[in-house]
């Protein structure tokens, strides 16, 4: 389709006339199917009135609540997260769960992470799984989000779970990260991911999520991981891996090879586009126009053959 931007992988890591026209899409929410290893998607109103019996697994990604910011950009980020929560509820398909990739809260205070939790338990999905964000680890280098969110977990949170045949793999790649700086996995985090991923056969369909991209989206604002094509190595040899990631407040999306890569949508505030201003950072926009680059996205998995398509809708 039109619409599809195959990224050509420049010096600063990213076709910034691809990411402009991919940032002019601003839609609200993206109902995605994951079919035969490739994401495929429709326009949420689509979604709310139709479900295919073919759907085998089905879940949602949320991004960088930010619960506590309350600054121009959006001066009420629950009542956005809450709108999010009531589109997800919506769904013809109830999600089975939903990924949370990271920046839950804004300063890592314990009530920003009690409302996030509460208001979750508002959602029709049975669990929710967390990777975190750099702000939710800024107050005490992440022993809150531990205790919280990360039982069971190896390291600083990373993990890994089946569903339906998917295996998913929650990484985290913001310890040691500098506010512009870009993510880091680290050596053991590295070894436990090709540890997990050796048992696996190479037709076993495989979703990363992390918070900062595991690709180059735009390195000079610290949105990559160092090593993150090392991580991307180890996931080579597998016939459908799809990346999700939160961190830069926008779509952008890729494909190479036999890897899809997306970034969400915040359901807080937007962020510039790369190169666009001097820092990333909240972008204020009219207040008219915000629920329209806020959003979240919907995966839906089948065993069938389809290709990658953008549509987008809005709350506007």
């Amino acid at each position: 389709m039109d619409d599809i931007i195959l990224h050509d992988q420049s010096r600063d890591g990213i076709d910034r006339r691809g990411f402009l026209k991919c940032m002019g899409w601003a839609g609200t929410a993206t109902v995605w199917s994951l079919c035969g290893g490739v994401l495929t998607s429709r326009a949420l109103g689509d979604a709310l009135t139709h479900s295919s019996p073919a759907t085998e697994l089905n879940f949602v990604q949320i991004s960088d609540s930010h619960i506590g910011f309350n600054k121009a950009a959006n001066k009420d980020v629950t009542a956005t997260f809450q709108e999010a929560i009531r589109r997800i509820n919506a769904l013809s398909l109830t999600p089975e769960f939903v990924l949370h990739t990271g920046d839950l809260s804004h300063l890592a205070q314990a009530d920003e992470f009690d409302t996030v939790e509460q208001l979750l338990k508002g959602s029709k999905a049975s669990q929710v799984f967390y990777v975190p964000g750099e702000h939710d680890i800024l107050s005490d280098n992440g022993a809150q989000y531990l205790a919280r969110f990360g039982k069971g977990t190896q390291g600083n949170g990373w993990y890994s779970f089946d569903q339906k045949g998917v295996h998913f793999i929650g990484l985290v790649n913001v310890f040691g990260k500098s506010e512009q700086g870009l993510g880091i996995l680290g050596a053991d985090q590295l070894d436990w991911l090709k540890k997990d991923l050796a048992g696996l056969g190479t037709s076993t369909p495989i979703v990363v999520f992390a918070h900062v991209p595991l690709w180059e989206v735009y390195p000079q604002w610290g949105w990559g991981t160092t090593d993150g094509a090392q991580a991307l190595g180890l996931l080579k040899r597998f016939g459908s891996v799809t990346v999700l990631n939160g961190h830069i407040h926008q779509v952008s999306q890729k494909i190479e090879g036999n890897m899809t890569f997306h970034t969400a949508r915040s359901t807080a505030f937007p962020q510039p586009a790369p190169g666009t201003a001097p820092k990333g950072g909240p972008l204020v926009v009219p207040a008219e126009q915000l629920r329209g680059i806020l959003g979240l996205t919907s995966v839906n998995y089948v065993e069938v053959d389809h290709h990658l398509a953008i549509i987008d809708s809005t709350l506007a």
